[in-house]
């Protein structure tokens, strides 16, 4: 028998009570501050200006995950040679799996190498004039692409290719492609800025195949966007523009960026305005049918019979989570530096709205932090007008400015709860901490030592996710991820249920009948109402395996069960090697930053990013001409992969969609799944200040074509 515990090591530190912390994580958006995906180009302007003539991004989100390909063509207009750097934010666990260049009009793809490695080799193509590519992570802000040389008058197009995990959360979808940057490593923003213009030719298109039945497809913060139902098991979401005119159809372009003569393209006209900006995020939402059931999915690929094999296990519960109606004590941790500035008055705002809806019996206290941390209550007071008035108006009389001790407020809130009543802390910060203590081990000290959950909400891109999500997961609490492109009224729905809700603690998930190894699981933490589990891993042999999912609710054991085949053999998800290690190695990576181990980790994660192709904060991805790899001895393996990939996309695509359900002859659940038509409206205060806080959008669709 082989079993996953939740949190493994890192949950060993400490057991939990059912105390709340619930940080709303908000990114600076202070006017001018903001900066998007694009083309990088110092600030004295000593160099010429590069520009990205065309920009094309075609996603697949089926079996389990999203596969993004970006292909981008950057223009030289100078009369010497230049080095083009593009940056963009890092996706939510995105592996980046292919970087590839065209030289002299042929497609070379990278290899990946130690990140030193790597850079120590671009740099020496680079000062021997050869042509190369590098692309590169830094830590959790961004992703970067170095290609040299642009020849003068030139363009050189090239591609990025990532995989990322995709579940649905109550019953909602959704995906992102992240263009703003959130503005938050100050010292990188003095030597850069960004050019964010297209000025020719922008697409965006997302094939989406599902067996489960979808109601609707939504595009907030892009209502021209044309959405198409294709099948009932198939939808077609696209979006386009050409220079000097609004965004149109895919289909009344003449050329698609997988033919290298789209490279070729005259220069827009002088004075037109430019394709598109890659400064608003992307975010598309589906919603499932109400009353689907329960169920266990499972995805596999496993080449050779007698072999490894690797899985992908989606467990979607039921509607098993009872309601919490108890009353609390609720904490604000406010952040006051100087990020905050072009927020801090929706921040009043926002608290006052959610005060005015707590239930009778609830209290609350303000705790504020910029370079220091205070407390603006210095008790616990009842939720009245005269109380709420009365911390409206201290609040309304100060303004942000200093750093971000995020350490400090965050003590001093948890230092303000008193243990014998039900709490629930909110922390509205960005996560970069930049003052007092910043590492993330004495964050971890801190949040074992005071026995606590921790909900995060990480708002924005270039935010600390790691550390968020990584305090979250230690603490058995959630983190969700928002856009400023979000819809906030359905993302407010999702945190709500969670907030309100029972959740599933101490999850042990045991596999037996088959041989299973190198499991890994997400979320690490407790699973919440509407939370699909997610098990990846390695499995020998085939046929029929018992699968027990255990937990606690309330103190209470539960157990669920099913039985179900592993496969003898499929070669339809090669996809799943890369997935498995990038899960791994974020697992890995968190022992790292929260346990202090050696170099050792370090390595483990290095190898397991080289022997996968993956860029990670340690690897990169480095493009030589084909002659550079032959002559250094440079084995070809990504190259080999994705060739592989390719072949199983082609031939996925060419078949029906696949339903992956497998416990359909002993469902896991006898109860529906959740959804936000079965119990998950009830708005709780986090929902309420959330909401307030970042102002409502209107939950607005795209363009559905008549007949469609």
């Amino acid at each position: 028998m082989k079993s996953l515990k939740s949190l493994q090591s890192l949950q060993s530190l400490k057991s939990l009570k059912p105390l709340l912390i619930v940080p709303l994580a908000l990114l600076a958006l202070a006017s001018g501050s903001a900066q998007a995906a694009g083309l990088l180009q110092p600030v004295d302007r000593s160099v010429p200006a590069l520009e990205i003539r065309e920009h094309h991004v075609r996603v697949v989100v089926e079996d389990g995950y999203a596969i993004t390909r970006v292909d981008q063509v950057f223009a030289n207009p100078n009369d010497l040679d230049l080095e083009a750097i593009y940056s963009f934010p890092v996706p939510e666990r995105a592996a980046v799996s292919e970087f590839t260049v065209w030289i002299d009009g042929q497609p070379v793809s990278g290899e990946v190498f130690e990140k030193e490695r790597a850079r120590e080799l671009y740099e020496e193509e680079r000062q021997a004039g050869r042509d190369a590519g590098l692309a590169e992570q830094d830590d959790y802000r961004t992703f970067d692409i170095a290609v040299q040389p642009v020849r003068a008058k030139q363009d050189v197009r090239v591609r990025l290719a990532y995989l990322q995990p995709v579940t649905v959360d109550t019953s909602i979808g959704r995906y992102v492609y992240p263009l703003e940057d959130g503005g938050v490593d100050e010292e990188r923003l003095s030597f850069w800025s960004y050019d964010e213009a297209v000025r020719e030719r922008f697409s965006f298109e997302m094939a989406f195949r599902s067996s489960w039945p979808i109601d609707t497809f939504r595009l907030p913060g892009h209502p021209q966007a044309v959405i198409e139902q294709l099948s009932d098991q198939e939808w077609r979401v696209s979006l386009a523009a050409d220079a000097g005119s609004a965004a149109t159809d895919p289909a009344a372009t003449d050329s698609t960026p997988d033919d290298p003569e789209t490279t070729k393209q005259a220069p827009a006209p002088g004075g037109q305005a430019p394709a598109f900006r890659l400064d608003q995020d992307i975010v598309v939402y589906w919603r499932q049918a109400d009353g689907l059931p329960a169920a266990v999915e499972l995805v596999a690929h496993k080449p050779d019979p007698a072999g490894q094999g690797t899985f992908l296990m989606t467990v979607t519960p039921g509607n098993d989570l009872a309601p919490i109606v108890e009353g609390r004590d609720w904490v604000f941790v406010l952040d006051l530096s100087g990020s905050m500035a072009g927020k801090y008055h929706s921040l009043v705002e926002g608290l006052r709205r959610g005060l005015d809806r707590l239930p009778p019996g609830d209290r609350f206290r303000v705790v504020l932090f910029n370079d220091r941390a205070w407390a603006l209550t210095s008790a616990f007071l009842p939720v009245d007008a005269a109380n709420v008035e009365r911390v409206m108006r201290r609040l309304g009389e100060t303004a942000p400015d200093n750093g971000t001790n995020l350490y400090a407020g965050l003590s001093l809130g948890l230092d303000s709860l008193e243990s014998d009543r039900s709490s629930a802390l909110i922390l509205v910060t960005d996560g970069v901490a930049n003052v007092g203590v910043t590492e993330k081990r004495d964050f971890r000290d801190l949040l074992t030592s005071h026995d606590v959950r921790l909900f995060t909400f990480i708002m924005g891109n270039s935010a600390n996710r790691p550390l968020l999500q990584g305090m979250a997961d230690l603490s058995g609490g959630f983190a969700m991820n928002l856009s400023n492109g979000d819809d906030m009224a359905g993302k407010i729905l999702e945190a709500s249920s969670r907030l309100t809700h029972e959740s599933l603690h101490d999850i042990v998930v045991e596999i037996d009948g088959v041989k299973v190894r190198d499991m890994t699981r997400s979320p690490a933490g407790s699973l919440y109402r509407g939370q699909q589990l997610m098990v990846m891993g390695h499995y020998w042999g085939d046929g029929p395996a018992d699968v027990t999912v255990r937990g606690k609710i309330s103190g209470e054991p539960r157990v669920w069960r099913t039985r179900f085949d592993f496969p003898h053999s499929a070669t339809l998800n090669p996809e799943l090697e890369r997935l498995w290690a990038f899960a791994a190695i974020d697992e890995l990576q968190q022992s790292l930053d929260y346990l202090g181990e050696g170099p050792d980790l370090r390595q483990a994660i290095v190898d397991l990013a080289v022997d996968h192709g993956l860029v990670t904060p340690h690897t990169s991805m480095l493009v030589l001409t084909e002659e550079r790899f032959t002559e250094l001895g440079i084995e070809r393996n990504n190259r080999d992969r994705l060739a592989q990939e390719a072949i199983a996309a082609q031939a996925r695509a060419a078949q029906a969609v696949r339903s992956h359900r497998v416990d359909g002859q002993q469902p896991i659940s006898s109860r529906p799944r959740a959804s936000h038509g079965n119990g998950g409206g009830n708005m709780g205060l986090g929902a309420l200040l959330l909401l307030a806080l970042l102002g409502y959008r209107a939950f607005a669709g795209g363009r559905v074509p008549r007949g469609a």
